[in-house]
């Protein structure tokens, strides 16, 4: 292994799902096939592929995985690979088996535009304030699959009212640099495990 490789990802691959293991392991060899620049990390639980920032991360689930693009909604996306909705399937949809991927070709060409963007720190545009009328917030896919793992968690976040889901969506978007959103992510997890709102100190 060069020292792009992560043994947390190792031990990752080794305890997901039988059916997830070749995926992960594909996923992982393409993803440094196609650009040495990238190294590999563990955040909120899940493996990620980073050059200047994360790149993409991938996930495995006791039925199903999903592969994410920190940056999918800037991607060149000519064949309409990419699926935005359900957070809990990436970017990509809903992966059981390698044939339920994009060619090899195309994923390739998304980790390349990837890692240029973020070469050349090409940020997402902020966020606009969603009218009053509009829907509650979508949480950020690497949330809910963070929340995924743990039962108790998800079942708190499903019950939560949408303006406590609001409170926690905007504390991490808000959040200025990587390390703040991670302590952020970790604490929010806990107290949402805890059935706790993101204010709830302040309440009485």
């Amino acid at each position: 292994m060069t020292n792009t490789h992560d043994p947390r990802v190792d031990a990752y691959i080794a305890k997901s799902a039988d059916f997830a293991k070749p995926i992960l392991e594909y996923i992982r060899q393409l993803a440094h096939d196609t650009s040495p620049l990238l190294t590999e990390t563990i955040k909120w639980g899940f493996p990620f592929f980073e050059y200047n920032g994360p790149v993409c991360q991938m996930a495995a689930f006791k039925n199903h995985m999903a592969l994410g693009f920190w940056k999918a909604r800037l991607l060149n996306d000519p064949h309409s690979a990419l699926k935005f909705g359900d957070e809990k399937a990436g970017s990509l949809g809903v992966i059981k088996s390698i044939g339920d991927l994009p060619s090899k070709e195309i994923l390739t060409d998304f980790i390349l535009q990837a890692v240029e963007l973020n070469k050349n720190d090409i940020k997402l545009a902020p966020k606009k304030a969603a009218p009053a009328e509009k829907k509650e917030l979508t949480a950020p896919d690497y949330f809910i699959a963070a929340l995924a793992q743990s039962a108790t968690a998800m079942y708190k976040w499903e019950n939560f009212s949408p303006s406590h889901k609001k409170e926690y969506i905007e504390w991490l978007l808000d959040a200025k640099t990587e390390a703040t959103r991670q302590k952020r992510m970790d604490t929010a997890l806990e107290w949402i495990s805890e059935g706790k709102s993101r204010h709830w100190k302040y309440q009485r």
